[in-house]
């Protein structure tokens, strides 16, 4: 088994991912944005709790550093899972917001996978697994941001997976559509619609007739994580319930 470090583990899929990861024997270490009480999940899950500003290059690679010291080895996996979504009409995007997406939800990969690859290539080899969205896909409007950084992910998890894959280590994406988390009831919130009937709606497009589950999601990536499945290389699994394939 592998330390795992999960970023956004303070979120409802991030801490999902953090807890299959540690059902499947991994040590796991939890990291979301200073003050983010992450001492509970990391307690209960016999990991370590790990805060840091992603989008910081040098916090990243301090928190590695304590991660490792205080796990005692190398992260073997990497999920790279902070997000920062933001929601605008693009005429009246901000610009310091948009680059505040693009530095955690694209840079922050990027930092983490830099900060964690020379242990991994010590070790012999690791798993990174990258969160993009349906978004970075096919795009989304109102959320040219996240859209946009998200397609970074899908091309940053192509091309680690050309340049690392002969070190040993494994670099995969997923790229999910509406998840069931607070998130989406924050969203709905935000449009004045009921939480429930933003479910409904949502749920409507996926021909699998429902939305996912965080546990769901995070099963993927413990799929993707196992070092058993080591010809999967540079791949965007699209746990998506059908959207992609029935949208332009």
């Amino acid at each position: 088994m592998a330390i795992a470090l999960v970023t956004g583990a303070g979120g409802g899929l991030g801490s999902a991912v953090a807890r299959r990861l540690a059902a499947d024997g991994h040590r796991v270490a939890v990291n979301d944005r200073p003050g983010r009480d992450l001492t509970g999940l990391a307690r209960e899950l016999g990991g370590v709790a790990a805060p840091a500003d992603v989008a910081d290059p040098e916090a990243v690679a301090a928190m590695v550093a304590e991660v490792e010291q205080r796990a005692g080895g190398h992260v073997g996996i990497l999920v790279a899972g902070a997000t920062l979504l933001s929601t605008a009409p693009f005429a009246e995007h901000d610009l310091d917001d948009w680059w505040r997406v693009i530095d955690v939800d694209l840079g922050g990969a990027f930092a983490c996978a830099q900060a964690v690859m020379p242990g991994m290539v010590e070790r012999g080899g690791g798993r990174m697994v990258l969160i993009a969205s349906e978004g970075g896909l096919i795009g989304l409007p109102d959320a040219t941001a996240c859209s946009a950084a998200k397609a970074g992910i899908v091309a940053l998890t192509k091309s680690l997976g050309r340049e690392l894959g002969p070190l040993g280590i494994a670099v995969n994406a997923i790229a999910p559509s509406v998840i069931d988390t607070q998130r989406l009831a924050e969203r709905a919130q935000s449009i004045g619609m009921p939480a429930d009937e933003f479910r409904d709606r949502q749920a409507a497009r996926v021909p699998l007739g429902r939305i996912a589950t965080p546990a769901e999601i995070a099963a993927t990536v413990a799929f993707l994580a196992d070092e058993r499945m080591p010809t999967l290389v540079g791949q965007v699994l699209h746990a998506d319930g059908g959207t992609n394939r029935t949208r332009a």
